[in-house]
């Protein structure tokens, strides 16, 4: 079995390289220099580069006996591009860095180039260099520095909500986090398959980032920690309070097979809390039509008010719900 230690730096490279060569094609003269130089060169049309990086650590942030090195790739891919899609923004190019034990198979780190560049190829992005690092025993940590340009757009910000705005959400919401309570309680196989792949490789309506933007999006954020708190962010930034629907979030979400798989009160849980969904969230001016934005639907799930006494604040029906997202280091 081979592994990073039976091969040098450049020969590594040499079998990386190739994977994301289709995205360099596509590119043209928006990357004029592509990785092998000290540095690649990315276009900026707009004057101004939209930057965002996320990892993802072996053990922590995934486990190789649910996740594919694919899996990894796809994930940590997704997240990043995410990010640029919620400041409306199109992304320009990716960095990809591996620090790796050196016992870590070879497969594995093609597997891994595959699955960021299925998802590179997707989205119409270049990978365009990177770095690679050993590790010690046992440590792998993957990390994705993303660009993005915003084509003559101002970034939509988590500061721009304001009173009276509606709030929707483009993608899923629970379904990330019902599969990992689902890998987590050890169900048996075929129970949930669905929501187990989208926690180990979940997808993001990245399109509709810009198409947000162009529809006059006050804010905009990924669901990455968990609805509420992702939303707490915008409430803080803006300076608002956020209601959200329960009828809403129970028909639309908990209903079907998140509930039969997880029961209504653990599927309404995932859905408030639960992360790596990786939807967009957007607050938008009252009577936006959202139904005439192309490309995936948005849903509308409640309105922005007024600050109360108790400060900026995300609530259902007007209650704080008891549903706590994701935090790196709570409790560590």
């Amino acid at each position: 079995m081979e592994r990073l230690r039976d091969l040098d730096e450049s020969a590594l490279l040499g079998r990386l390289f190739p994977m994301y060569a289709a995205g360099l094609d596509v590119a043209g003269d928006a990357v004029p220099v592509g990785p092998g130089d000290d540095a690649a060169v990315v276009a900026a049309p707009s004057g101004a580069v939209v930057a965002t990086t996320d990892g993802m650590v072996r053990g922590h942030d995934w486990r190789d006996e649910w996740s594919s090195g694919h899996d990894v790739g796809v994930k940590v891919a997704v997240s990043n591009l995410a990010d640029v899609a919620a400041m409306g923004a199109e992304p320009t190019g990716l960095l990809v860095s591996l620090v790796a034990d050196p016992a870590t198979e070879v497969s594995w780190a093609l597997d891994l180039a595959r699955g960021i560049s299925g998802v590179a190829a997707e989205a119409g992005v270049p990978v365009v260099g990177g770095d690679l690092s050993s590790a010690p025993a046992g440590v792998v940590v993957v990390t994705v520095t993303a660009l993005g340009d915003l084509r003559g757009r101002r970034p939509v910000l988590r500061s721009g909500a304001r009173v009276g705005d509606v709030v929707a959400v483009c993608g899923t919401l629970g379904r990330s986090g019902g599969g990992l309570a689902l890998l987590l309680a050890g169900a048996p196989p075929g129970a949930g398959d669905a929501l187990v792949r989208a926690h180990l490789a979940p997808r993001s309506p990245l399109a509709s980032g810009p198409v947000a933007a162009e529809a006059g999006a006050t804010a905009l954020i990924d669901v990455s920690d968990g609805l509420v708190t992702d939303l707490g962010r915008v409430a803080r930034a803006s300076g608002v309070a956020v209601d959200l629907d329960g009828r809403v979030l129970r028909e639309r979400y908990v209903e079907g097979e998140l509930g039969r798989c997880l029961g209504s009160t653990e599927a309404l849980r995932q859905v408030l809390a639960g992360g790596e969904e990786h939807s967009l969230v957007g607050c938008f001016p009252a009577g936006t039509d959202l139904g005439a934005l192309p490309g995936k639907e948005w849903v509308v799930l409640g309105r922005v008010g007024e600050v109360g006494p108790a400060g900026p604040r995300v609530t259902v029906d007007g209650v704080v719900p008891d549903a706590r997202g994701w935090d790196h280091f709570a409790g560590a």
